[in-house]
């Protein structure tokens, strides 16, 4: 699997372009506030086609450039619809002190936009499985994907990080929730390989037995 990561933006969220392999269609995962011009750039690299524009969740950091890249090659962006709303009113997963901040940040709704549910998606060659993981937001989403190669992935948005979880004090944020999605994505295998919205790459085994938030130290086994 060809797995192309960068970090954009003010907040630098992590933005993936996912594909079988080079030459062929890709999905993109969390394009968020700069992420045209990298992503331009892989798919040039790459030769890839967008196939479908995926996002964690729709706080606008993620999201930021959704529009803007779905748009300019037909494709829809999928988010769960409980998050639907921050694609066209992002101050509204913002509190108070945020929205202020970001008052000037304005998005339009893509032109295609599909609400994910639970059944997995097919999308370019590969196999898309959904976990809703509510609690840093009502409409985050964890989307899971095994590789030809024999390893696994999971784009964990702002659920799970390296060394700590995401925030819960934005509105529709909930600590019981992310604490009971946090207990699901533990049932993934060790070795699933986490690509998290903010910081480096780990390990569903690496966060189970050193991340305070999770695991036998967090009290979630």
């Amino acid at each position: 699997m060809l797995v192309v990561g960068f970090a954009a933006g003010a907040f630098q969220a992590n933005c993936y372009v996912l594909a079988t392999g080079a030459g062929g269609d890709c999905v993109i995962v969390d394009p968020g506030e700069g992420a045209r011009e990298h992503v331009d750039e892989a798919l040039r690299e790459h030769g890839l086609t967008p196939a479908a524009v995926l996002a964690t969740h729709g706080h606008f950091d993620h999201v930021h450039s959704a529009a803007e890249i779905a748009d300019a090659h037909g494709v829809a962006v999928w988010i769960r619809p409980e998050d639907r709303v921050l694609l066209s009113d992002p101050l509204k997963g913002l509190g108070p002190e945020l929205a202020a901040a970001f008052a000037s940040v304005s998005l339009t709704e893509p032109r295609l936009v599909r609400e994910l549910g639970t059944d997995p998606l097919e999308l370019a060659g590969m196999r898309v499985e959904l976990v809703h993981t509510p609690g840093h937001t009502p409409g985050s989403v964890v989307f899971r994907l095994d590789t030809d190669e024999g390893g696994r992935i999971a784009l964990t948005g702002d659920t799970l990080f390296a060394g700590s979880i995401g925030r819960t004090d934005l509105p529709g944020g909930d600590s019981r929730e992310i604490a009971s999605s946090l207990r699901t994505l533990l049932a993934c295998s060790d070795d699933t390989v986490v690509l998290p919205g903010h910081g480096p790459t780990t390990t569903i085994g690496r966060e189970r037995a050193t991340n305070p938030f999770v695991g036998d130290g967090g009290g979630m086994s």
